[in-house]
């Protein structure tokens, strides 16, 4: 049912979708050199390694720490906008399409914190990733939270303070998912994308 849900709601947004995600490739082609998407390494269901498909927002070949902080150079002028409205994510919508992500579920982790996962936090890991999450609509500004940190310990803070409350709630979601559930969250997602 949840395959199925995904796939129904991923064909009716279609039409507002794949126009926008047009207009987006078209702008990010000519506002900054380099490729439309960015392709983030993650971990998916079952520990499989996972491309996970953005719009770019960074200079190309940029280097540094994988958390970024408020004003981050690395961000292009439409990368903080795409940023902000969450827009840099609508690619995922063909990852959903290709069965490697849901709509809604644990939001994919970079490798290297996966590492970090304990017994129980693996469990997450056991259904697909999802483009929206509980954990989404709480730290959807990330950097908020990162900002409490200094300079010199985004990664740490985000690991030490950070992805250990993400993962709290994205085992509870994995221990009672419902389909009413992840409607609510989709409701919750579209409402605050529009709001």
């Amino acid at each position: 049912m949840k395959r199925a849900l995904d796939l129904v709601l991923c064909l009716l947004a279609a039409p507002v979708t794949l126009p926008l995600g047009a207009a987006i490739a078209v702008a990010v082609r000519l506002t900054s050199p380099g490729p439309v998407f960015y392709r983030a390494h993650r971990v998916g269901r079952d520990m499989r390694p996972l491309a996970v498909l953005k719009f770019r927002t960074m200079v190309e070949g940029s280097a540094g720490p994988a958390v970024t902080r408020a004003g981050d150079p690395r961000i292009t002028p439409l990368g903080r906008v795409l940023r902000a409205s969450k827009l840099d994510e609508l690619p995922q919508l063909i990852n959903v399409l290709r069965g490697e992500m849901s709509l809604v579920g644990p939001r994919p982790e970079d490798p290297r914190y996966v590492a970090t996962y304990d017994a129980e936090q693996r469990q997450v890991l056991s259904v697909r990733p999802g483009v929206t999450s509980l954990a989404f609509l709480r730290f959807g500004d990330e950097q908020a939270f990162i900002e409490r940190a200094g300079p010199a310990d985004t990664e740490a803070f985000y690991v030490d303070r950070v992805l250990p409350e993400k993962l709290r709630i994205e085992l509870g979601y994995v221990q009672q998912w419902t389909l009413r559930g992840d409607l609510r969250i989709l409701a919750r997602t579209v409402g605050g994308l529009l709001g």
